[in-house]
């Protein structure tokens, strides 16, 4: 599969500046579907509805609000977000380095590579192994679709890795989540020690698939085979499948195995 860009620049800090490529790191195998009506199969689109004038709104009387309470809104404009968006980025500048070992892994978001474009290749490769040698990652902030992000970038597997991490305020406190401190048993300390030290093992990712598609794509390839059912004529269907369903789903059957 070809890898497809989501952003271009460079990424920087103090006189350095690699140009550089992001891409996906992750491909969710989530399976989608859509709603059909079951007299014609024709697919469903969705509406505004208005509870209060029982009619459907069309999208020039649409307009966003913040809700207070109940019933309550602060009705914004697109012209007032657009005002306070941020500038377009083109550069990920590190601001620090830091140990990624003292991020707590509920800060982690999503994860990306960076791709080194035409000319920055040797202080690309350069850089992934000082970040290596030292054991840092760089923080730094970047806009990505009007949406500015806190970002760490680490070397992994000979190659850079952009991870999205949520800010401090978006972190839900725990206290009403952990327990009130207690006496602990050493009796009851020791067994669960050796319970934890009889089961570990080294992380291989390749052992663990998700089930679940892996049934939802065999029904889907047996009912391929009998034949899928067509919209009505002149319907214009968004999402439209691939003219060869039954390949399409041996390609990702394939895909599912290989990468149990």
């Amino acid at each position: 599969m070809a890898v497809q860009g989501i952003w271009s620049g460079t990424i920087s800090f103090s006189l350095v500046a690699i140009p550089v490529q992001l891409v996906k790191a992750v491909n969710p195998g989530r399976v989608s579907f859509r709603l059909l009506h079951d007299k014609d199969y024709s697919p469903l689109a969705r509406r505004m509805f208005c509870p209060k004038q029982e009619e459907m709104v069309p999208p020039e009387e649409i307009v966003r609000g913040y809700e207070l309470a109940p019933d309550r809104y602060l009705p914004i404009t697109d012209e007032e977000l657009e005002s306070v968006s941020p500038e377009r980025s083109r550069t990920i500048e590190i601001v620090e380095f830091i140990d990624l070992n003292e991020v707590d892994p509920v800060y982690y978001d999503h994860p990306y590579y960076l791709v080194p474009l035409k000319g920055g290749e040797k202080p690309y490769r350069l850089l992934v192994e000082i970040m290596r040698r030292t054991s840092r990652a760089g923080l730094a902030k970047f806009v990505l679709a009007e949406r500015e992000y806190l970002v760490a970038v680490k070397s992994t597997e000979g190659a850079l890795a952009l991870t999205t991490l949520h800010y401090h305020d978006e972190i839900l406190p725990d206290e009403e989540i952990s327990p009130k401190e207690g006496k602990v048993e050493a009796l009851e300390t020791g067994r669960m020690k050796k319970s934890i030290t009889t089961m570990m093992a080294d992380f291989n990712p390749g052992k663990y698939a998700d089930e679940r598609r892996e049934k939802v794509m065999a029904i889907l390839k047996k009912k391929a085979k009998k034949g899928a059912v067509e919209a009505p004529a002149g319907e214009n269907v968004e999402g439209e499948g691939p003219p060869d369903l039954i390949a399409a789903l041996e390609d990702i059957m394939r895909d599912v195995k290989k990468n149990r």
